[in-house]
């Protein structure tokens, strides 16, 4: 017969035998005192027990959490990425009141990348152009800039850079003069609410619709003027209001726009250069043709 195991609940001393002592040999409890250990086995009430059942239990939440959070990290790229695309839509005003998109991301965008010499990088795709809005700055290290070419032939730019507290980013939406400002989207993670928040606001927002980023062929960007942009000022087409006790991250907003889009200077130059060179080819055409129409009336 297997040794049986007897536990004193007074003092924890074990007792192996076919019954427990008539005394504890070290706390003298009667054997009243004394437990069966289930089956002479494991005594679940031993610290290497405890130690053990504790570590393999931290061990399995910590893999359910993994797996859990390696099931939702997908889901939370795609909603994030889905954020993205919706902002470049809204940057083009292709979303309605609701924020509802009015166009097809998809079909309306096409995305690829462009070197510091303003020329279309070979191989990068849709996605990948797309990817490089998780790590914009690593992309402008890198000399790749994201373009986002809406199918009416209208320009989106991503811009990101530092408010008071935190990151800022956005999008800068431009005719195909490259030049004219269609709309912007920005957003903040940590900007204070009330004051430096307001830039993620549709009103101050929509105060840089028809602004211009060219003075003739200089490049001068956008800035968020202290005291505001009035008309009669010499820049007033470069300028908009500053948020009212925001100055660090109206400045954040201005330094943005100018560092970011200026990296761009050489696209928007060779995109102006192949717009305004099509243009002519348009005109002529159409010179050509009504002269064709006066000799044939003749």
């Amino acid at each position: 017969m297997a040794t049986k195991k007897f536990k004193c609940k007074v003092c924890g001393y074990i007792h192996e035998g076919d019954k427990a002592p008539e005394k504890c040999p070290v706390c003298q409890a009667p054997a009243s005192e004394f437990e069966l250990v289930s089956g002479g086995g494991i005594d679940k009430n031993s610290n290497w027990y405890i130690i053990l059942y504790s570590t393999v239990m931290v061990v399995i939440v910590a893999a359910i959490l993994a797996v859990t959070a390696m099931s939702l990290q997908q889901r939370q790229n795609d909603n994030v990425l889905n954020e993205k695309k919706n902002a470049i839509l809204k940057s083009l005003g292709a979303v309605d009141a609701n924020g509802t998109p009015t166009e097809n991301y998809d079909q309306y965008i096409t995305a690829y990348a462009v070197n510091d010499k303003g020329e279309t990088i070979e191989g990068v795709t849709a996605d990948q152009a797309l990817d490089m809005l998780f790590d914009l700055k690593g992309a402008i290290t890198n000399k790749t800039y994201p373009v986002f070419r809406s199918a009416d032939g209208r320009y989106v730019f991503p811009v990101t850079g530092q408010g008071l507290w935190d990151v800022i980013w956005g999008y800068v939406a431009l005719e195909g003069d490259m030049n004219t400002v269609v709309g912007v989207v920005l957003d903040h993670k940590g900007e204070t609410p009330g004051l430096g928040a307001e830039i993620a606001t549709d009103k101050h927002q929509a105060q840089y619709v028809g602004k211009k980023i060219f003075e003739g062929t200089d490049f001068v960007s956008i800035k968020l003027k202290k005291g505001g942009a009035k008309p009669e000022d010499a820049n007033f087409s470069h300028e908009v209001d500053a948020i009212t006790g925001g100055t660090k991250t109206s400045d954040g907003v201005s330094a943005m726009l100018y560092d970011c889009l200026k990296n761009y200077i050489p696209y928007f130059e060779a995109v102006a250069s192949e717009n305004a060179a099509a243009d002519t080819d348009a005109n002529t055409a159409e010179e050509v043709s009504n002269e064709q129409n006066v000799e044939n009336n003749e």
